[in-house]
């Protein structure tokens, strides 16, 4: 018999009849897109990865061994958030315009191949933190089927692993510039820092890694319960060295741990 959950995502997805599914290859999306197919599909369903300095280039490679691995029509197409000065700017309203920039060329995919809908993996706990990207999701009229389903995060994993979806443990994911505290301007330049930084810290074996970037100063967020492996004394020596050959002076753990959108807290202290 059917999980209720994913019977009512069937529901959200069928009159929709035909999508492009921004596709990341995250928890979210790949569940997404395997339910797009199952439902409306191969003919009806094309995956459409982002690839810009925003994203880690293995992230990419990841979603494109998964579109295939699904069975389904996949396009990479490049955007061009770094273009947008009020991108740059990153203010607290950064992630408006780079989905902006996101779903304008997704409707653009859809138009070029006859697809009635564009669809993306935001869940029903993404309501509980600040995200300015589900207002350009509105606009857009972008449908969020996994919100609309009312599915959380813990149910998109636990439906993912009844499905067998490899992707059922991967680390929550999220573009670079979320390692950027608000009105620090993004360059090319840090981007790559962070993401050479986070690169070198899952090679020791970290899951759940954000690279915080304070300038010169990186704050590395991990799960607590990895805390003893990253301060091990010859892990610890290795990863500061790393480091600072990227361009950082100092580099400090995050006592908390890892915390998504931890930026965001800004806003609530008034410090944005």
């Amino acid at each position: 018999m059917i999980d209720e959950r994913l019977r009512r995502l069937h529901e959200v997805i069928k009159p929709l009849e035909s999508v492009v599914v921004a596709f990341s290859g995250g928890v979210d999306s790949t569940l997404l897109l395997k339910v797009c197919l199952d439902v409306l599909g191969y003919e009806n369903v094309l995956a459409v990865t982002a690839k810009s300095e925003l994203y880690p280039d293995e992230e990419v490679e990841a979603a494109c061994a998964l579109a295939s691995q699904l069975n389904a029509r996949h396009l990479i197409i490049e955007t061009d958030e770094m273009k947008d000065e009020r991108f740059v700017k990153n203010t607290p309203l950064r992630c408006y315009y780079c989905k902006s920039e996101l779903f304008t060329k997704l409707w653009e995919v859809a138009k070029a191949h006859g697809m009635k809908a564009v669809v993306d993996g935001s869940n029903a706990d993404d309501a509980s933190d600040y995200r300015p990207g589900m207002q350009a999701a509105c606009e857009l009229k972008v449908y969020s089927p996994l919100k609309e389903a009312g599915l959380t995060k813990a149910d998109i994993r636990e439906i993912s692993s009844m499905l067998g979806l490899p992707t059922w443990s991967k680390p929550s994911m999220a573009c670079l510039a979320s390692r950027f505290p608000y009105y620090h301007e993004i360059t090319p330049k840090e981007l790559r820092m962070v993401a050479e930084a986070e690169r070198y810290l899952k090679t020791i074996g970290l899951t759940q890694v954000r690279v915080r970037h304070h300038g010169l100063l990186a704050r590395i967020e991990i799960l607590p319960d990895e805390f003893g492996l990253l301060l091990s004394d010859s892990v610890r020596e290795s990863v500061v060295s790393k480091l600072r050959s990227l361009g950082y002076i100092w580099v400090t753990l995050d006592m908390r741990g890892y915390h998504s959108g931890s930026f965001n807290e800004m806003l609530s202290h008034g410090g944005a």
